[in-house]
């Protein structure tokens, strides 16, 4: 492997295209301290809160949602696609980048046809089946196509031939030793350090299935002797709780450390987004996946493989109630044998070596 010169890296929109976008650029900078990373942003997108704050630059360009019908957007499309990938053909030039990395999002296709018309190398990362409407523009201009699970390939012809490489995680979640950091985590967040505990977090949005089902299941879970760790969303209403719980539960609105969350945990509970599983799994903690329902099915296509290995159980939306954690999650939470089994065959699916091994593969790329 030789260094690279500099490097840009195209992904926004949501937190499953950022977070692995600056996992892999951790790697980088721990590899090449003098290697130039440039992101590429839009305006409005989650990734102005997030990537600046980790030291590394980010250019705003102009970004357009690609119809996915034929109608009059799609018309105007080319136009907007010309204007949008000038101006991140104007960054790539400017910092003489020599790859372009991209994870998905809108911001990605300008980045992926200013690098094409260079003839620089394009490398993709996909996490999702089916790949997102970008990627899969993208995947025209390069066959660098890296995936983060081993069930992507088998599932999507446009993914055939791409290689699995794992999800680039941050090194919070890579090096984390939950039995070691476990009692810290609960001291952290007035958890009792001996009681069974569950961690609940559905994320920023259409969780509130899962948030009414453990509230009201709170007594239940109390009579049993089990504490709650309940992140129920920035985006979502406060739940209603009994006031006279004989043991901890917890609630906050967001969590930037979903790590300590992690730690915390002996089972959790929570969606089926691409970069839930890989952390989970990478770190052993057992899951019960309740997929959003309001989609193509890519989170239960995610959760499925890990279910299918003993890591995990699965339930749909719509079976998420208190009586369902009653019967369900009780008797799990309260059996350490059954809670070790499933963390041991989640850690034999996940992998904590997404970066190094998407790296290997940039530098393949490059090379060629």
């Amino acid at each position: 492997m030789g260094p690279l010169r500099s490097v840009v890296l195209a992904g926004g929109g949501t937190g499953g295209h950022i977070y692995p976008l600056l996992a892999f650029a951790d790697c980088l900078r721990r590899h090449d301290p003098g290697v130039r990373i440039t992101c590429l942003g839009t305006p409005r997108g989650l990734e102005n809160d997030l990537i600046p704050p980790h030291g590394y630059d980010l250019r705003q360009i102009p970004a357009y949602q690609l119809p996915r019908s034929v109608n009059m957007n799609l018309m105007r499309t080319p136009d907007r696609m010309w204007k949008a990938s000038r101006a991140a053909g104007k960054v790539i030039d400017e910092v003489q980048a020599n790859v372009v990395i991209g994870f998905g999002g809108y911001v990605s296709v300008p980045g992926y046809l200013a690098a094409w018309r260079r003839e620089l190398p394009i490398v993709i990362h996909e996490v999702n089946v089916p790949p997102g409407v970008a990627n899969r523009l993208g995947m025209k201009f390069t066959k660098h196509v890296a995936v983060g699970f081993p069930h992507q390939p088998a599932q999507a012809d446009s993914l055939r031939d791409a290689r699995v490489v794992g999800v680039p995680l941050r090194r919070g979640i890579t090096t984390l030793d939950r039995a070691r950091q476990q009692a810290e985590a609960r001291r952290q967040f007035g958890l009792h350090p001996d009681l069974p505990t569950l961690f609940v977090a559905g994320g920023s949005q259409g969780a509130r299935s899962i948030n009414l089902a453990v509230a009201e299941g709170a007594k239940a879970l109390a009579a049993a002797g089990v504490q709650v760790l309940h992140v129920i969303g920035a985006r979502n209403e406060p739940v209603a709780l009994p006031h006279d719980l004989p043991v901890p539960y917890v609630t906050l609105p967001y969590l930037s450390q979903m790590e300590l969350g992690y730690a915390a945990a002996d089972l959790m509970l929570g969606r089926g987004g691409a970069m839930t599983c890989a952390e989970v799994a990478a770190i052993g903690l057992p899951t019960v996946y309740v997929p959003y329902p309001h989609s193509n099915q890519e989170q239960k296509r995610n959760a499925l493989p890990v279910v299918e290995a003993g890591g995990g159980l699965l339930v749909d939306d719509a079976e998420m109630t208190a009586g369902w954690v009653e019967q369900n999650i009780i008797p799990l939470i309260r059996d350490p044998a059954r809670l070790a089994a499933m963390g041991a065959a989640a850690a034999a699916y996940g992998r904590r070596d997404g970066d190094e091994a998407l790296l290997d593969f940039v530098y393949e790329a490059v090379a060629r």
